[in-house]
């Protein structure tokens, strides 16, 4: 790969990933929308890590979805233990920009949660979303459990199916189970686009509708 921010688009190699620090991030107690805790042990709830190139946008849709009990944005699927926003664009620390999704799956079936990650991003660009470009923007699925991972890879597959059909590339979501480390961004990062109205949202999809819960 060559070019301009080519080098964003690598992730680091082993023994090249920032160091980090011992201490995570300090993040308000309530979230923004909602009021729920943002850090919890979520007893009989269900979690799920998406990422959809800038988590500002992407955190906004599915805080949205009746059902969702709260949403964080961080970092997750690197090396460098609770980076800062700086540090995860530098590129070095392998981190993708993620949304913490805690819901209630007897109000909220996964399969909904899946239709809108699906459709409002383009999971075909690699390490790009759009105009954003580093392996921060990459498009990534961090299960929490292995009926999660199955239910995600089967919806990969059929959305596949529809983007061919619609002239797109293939899919280059992470899917990954068990779902890595999640590492709290900034507080000012958290539910920015409530604190933040007029704030940049990056977040488009391909226009493809995704096949889930359609039968």
């Amino acid at each position: 790969m060559s070019g301009i921010g080519a080098w964003k688009q690598r992730l680091p190699q082993p023994g090249e990933a920032l160091p980090g620090r011992a201490t995570p991030m300090p993040v308000g107690e309530r979230h923004h929308v909602l009021g729920t805790p943002l850090r919890d042990e979520f007893a009989g709830l269900s979690r799920v890590q998406f990422g959809m190139g800038c988590f500002w946008g992407a955190e906004r849709k599915f805080w949205s979805l009746p059902g969702v009990v709260t949403t964080a944005v961080g970092y997750a699927g690197g090396e460098t233990p609770n980076p800062t926003y700086r540090e995860v664009c530098s590129g070095q620390t392998g981190h993708a920009e993620v949304v913490l999704v805690v819901y209630d799956e007897a109000k909220l079936p996964f399969a909904t949660l899946l239709q809108t990650f699906w459709e409002n991003h383009d999971p075909t660009q690699g390490m790009r979303q759009g105009n954003d470009v580093g392996t921060q923007y990459r498009s990534a699925l961090y299960c929490d459990t292995q009926a999660q991972h199955e239910q995600a890879l089967r919806s990969r597959d059929a959305y596949q199916a529809r983007l061919r059909d619609a002239g797109h590339g293939a899919i280059t979501t992470e899917i990954v189970f068990p779902a890595p480390a999640f590492h709290y961004a900034e507080d000012e990062h958290q539910q920015y686009l409530s604190k933040n109205p007029a704030g940049y949202c990056g977040l488009g999809g391909t226009g493809v509708s995704c096949p889930i819960g359609l039968g």
